[in-house]
């Protein structure tokens, strides 16, 4: 299954050698991820939990005998705010450690992250305690356990409680069935804190889909956010959906990608879309079975929606035709959309002119993510008169995957050097070679250009290159080299 978010994503992260004195120079936070932890450096971090406002712990390798002491961190820290633990062994064993912590009257901890815990349905009995008697935890993230529909019927219960001021739940990937979609309901009922609810990656269908969206116009709720990736939903569920986004003006963010919706049930989506009292922000609607016939419904929503912002068409088959209608839509002067993304749409070089005009129309696109398309050398040339527009304010630019050669390098290097608001650049898979590397690398060399993220993975160059790259970052430490 294709995530697009993560796609080429160069996922940074900081490690600290930590001191108080580093502790207070990062606003008490510790963030660590991917550090195996010995029995020395863990007594170490410990110490300095103890006053940390922020705790974040990815892929450390941690166990239930961290949560034992994890839990009299929570205890004895009142300033925590936030408990983030993916992707470690913890184990039902050490959540039960963790909420004899986060149940005792000093915790004031808001947001608690356990995605990819091993977590089963044995967890929730023990979070449910914690979300009826723990007012302060207005985040739980427990998405990639297996916690089931019983799991997450348990938790339901904890929800309705009048303590629980839960605003952000994400259940991706918990093993849900459309069973589930009664208690979901009854909870939404009760809680109208809650703003963001994620259900993606469940196999609820149509049915429950309809049924849960029915509970959510009735709720009372003011969600926010809604995402329903990869549910198993097609067309038949859309004008639910679409009476979720007409009476749900607070709905800022939806996302159906990984759905079979197609273009008729994209249409019925347009409905609510355009409603008058929908304030849609971000879209996804990748791999969603949608073609070129889709295009004239996006392309007023675009032309027209002036609060929306973000929109993903990634691996849809919109051709060139469709495409040449969104940036159409990108020249009104109505549209506001800072973010596209088009990645693996069947474009090819016949569209770049189009999206060039609409490059150098639109003051508000920031982003645009375009690779995986074949628009070639010619194509990228075309792309960069756009680009090149004072009117043009792209920031992050994805080209991977686009048929580009060396003979592109020279055009897209003046680019770099004259555009100060390009700040990534993406140029992976594409055979560049030493002589297309040596011309980007120019081009940041010079003061004038302001990328601060070029990625460039799997690109062959020599090893004399590899050595002109490496002197390029120790010169310009500012400047990432993602490959």
């Amino acid at each position: 299954m294709q995530v697009p978010l993560l796609t080429y994503r160069h996922m940074s992260s900081r490690i600290f050698n930590l001191s108080p004195g580093l502790i207070s120079a990062v606003k008490m936070e510790l963030d660590i991820q991917c550090e195996e932890m010995s029995p020395s450096r863990w007594a170490e971090l410990l110490t300095t939990m103890k006053s940390c406002k922020t705790i974040r712990l990815d892929d450390c390798n941690l166990s239930s005998s961290n949560c034992e002491d994890l839990s009299s961190i929570i205890n004895t820290n009142p300033s925590l705010t936030e408990l983030k633990l993916n992707n470690n062994e913890l184990g039902d064993e050490g959540v039960e450690y963790l909420c004899k912590g986060l149940l005792t009257p000093s915790c004031s901890l808001q947001k608690l992250w356990l995605q990819n815990c091993n977590l089963t349905s044995a967890s929730c009995e023990t979070l449910r305690s914690v979300l009826s008697a723990q007012p302060s935890l207005t985040e739980l993230h427990v998405g990639d356990n297996r916690l089931g529909t019983a799991g997450v019927k348990v938790l339901c219960q904890g929800m309705m409680n009048p303590s629980c001021k839960l605003q952000k739940l994400q259940l991706e990937y918990c093993e849900l069935t459309a069973d589930i979609v009664e208690a979901l309901n009854a909870a939404l009922q009760s809680k109208p804190t809650l703003k963001e609810l994620s259900l993606s990656n469940n196999t609820l269908g149509d049915t429950a889909v309809k049924q849960l969206c029915r509970g959510l116009v009735e709720a009372s709720c003011n969600l926010e956010l809604l995402h329903l990736e990869n549910c198993g939903i097609t067309s038949d569920s859309c004008m639910e959906i679409s009476a979720v986004l007409r009476n749900k003006s607070s709905l800022m963010d939806l996302s159906v990608g990984d759905n079979k919706i197609g273009d008729s049930g994209l249409a019925l989506l347009c409905q609510g879309l355009m409603h008058p009292s929908c304030k849609i922000q971000k879209l996804w609607l990748w791999d969603c079975d949608l073609t070129s016939a889709s295009c004239k419904d996006l392309s007023r929503l675009i032309s027209t929606k002036e609060t929306l912002t973000e929109i993903s068409l990634i691996d849809n088959n919109l051709r060139d035709s469709g495409m040449e209608m969104l940036c159409q839509a990108l020249k009104d002067p109505k549209s506001k959309l800072q973010e596209l993304w088009v990645r693996e749409c069947g474009l090819t070089t016949a569209c770049c002119k189009a999206v060039s005009s609409a490059l150098s129309t639109n003051k508000h696109l920031k982003v645009l993510h375009i690779g995986e398309n074949k628009l070639g050398d010619a194509g990228v040339e075309l792309l960069c008169e756009g680009l090149m527009h004072p009117n043009c304010n792209i920031q992050s630019l994805w080209l991977g995957n686009c048929d580009l050669t060396a003979g592109c390098c020279a055009t897209l290097a003046t680019v770099m050097a004259t555009k100060q608001c390009l700040t990534e650049l993406d140029l992976s898979y594409n055979p560049l070679e030493d002589e297309g590397i040596r011309k980007i690398c120019e081009a940041l060399k010079k003061p004038s250009c302001n990328v601060q993220q070029l990625i460039l993975y799997d690109i062959l160059w020599s090893s004399e290159v590899d050595d002109e790259l490496r002197t390029l970052e120790e010169s310009k430490p500012e400047v990432k080299i993602i490959s």
